[in-house]
């Protein structure tokens, strides 16, 4: 969507606070032992108290409230009875509907004990994200963001999804434009515009370029031994540069 009115940013901040405050609960409340299934409804019910409803479960008719991917898991996990053990790479995605404005983010933790690998991956991770995020302003063009992104994951010697992208969002979980690479793409001409609301997810991997749809259905995987990381913002698209609108005050 493009913001119209002071009314669309106070939309996109109540619902922007919801799923980033979900998120940074889920996030501390992972221990081993507990399954992504009881992860989830932990989730679930704080985004009732906001008053949000899950938006892969209102869009998708997703088996769950939030998606919770491990280790080679890289996208869209079903919380399940899949068990958190110890040294395990967890990345939640939060996404919610809100008074008809969505909001999405994510972010990945690893489980102690880590390794010099796993803090780097996700370390790069975060790094991608805010390096991406400072190629957002308007008549900038899109491929900057994959550019940035590419950069990072390439100083760190990781690899990119490459079939994993940033998107559009706003008034439904996915908009144009439906498509931001995590990589430079020399022949995207498409360029950001004022107002115009995009999250930004770089997903970077120890071994894959491509996820591939598990028996689930829904599930998307690397290689055996892959592991990946993801961490996700909404923004706006601003003169003074990206207006964050999942960023939650600690409680």
């Amino acid at each position: 969507m493009t913001v119209e009115s002071d009314a669309d940013i106070q939309g996109l901040k109540a619902v922007g606070e919801a799923v980033a405050t979900v998120l940074r609960r889920m996030l501390d409340a992972i221990r081993p032992g507990m399954t992504t299934r009881e992860l989830d409804e932990m989730g679930e019910r704080w985004l009732t108290e906001f008053g949000a409803k899950s938006a892969p479960r209102v869009m998708y008719n997703f088996p769950g409230a939030t998606c919770i991917s491990i280790n080679e898991q890289a996208a869209h996990g079903i919380p399940g009875d899949r068990v958190i053990q110890k040294g395990d790479v967890v990345n939640v995605d939060v996404s919610a509907e809100l008074n008809g404005y969505f909001g999405d983010t994510g972010g990945t933790r690893i489980v102690p004990p880590t390794t010099p690998t796993k803090t780097q991956l996700v370390f790069a991770a975060q790094y991608a994200l805010d390096q991406a995020m400072k190629e957002v302003k308007p008549g900038a063009k899109l491929n900057r963001i994959g550019h940035a992104i590419e950069r990072v994951a390439k100083g760190h010697k990781f690899k990119i999804i490459e079939n994993l992208c940033s998107h559009g969002v706003g008034r439904s979980l996915h908009e144009e434009p439906k498509s931001i690479p995590g990589y430079f793409d020399p022949n995207d001409t498409r360029v950001l515009t004022e107002g115009m609301v995009i999250t930004i997810e770089p997903f970077l991997s120890t071994k894959s370029r491509w996820v591939d749809e598990e028996a689930d259905g829904w599930t998307l995987s690397g290689m055996k031994g892959n592991l990946s990381a993801q961490f996700e913002h909404t923004m706006i698209v601003t003169r003074n540069g990206p207006l964050v609108v999942t960023h939650a005050l600690p409680n």
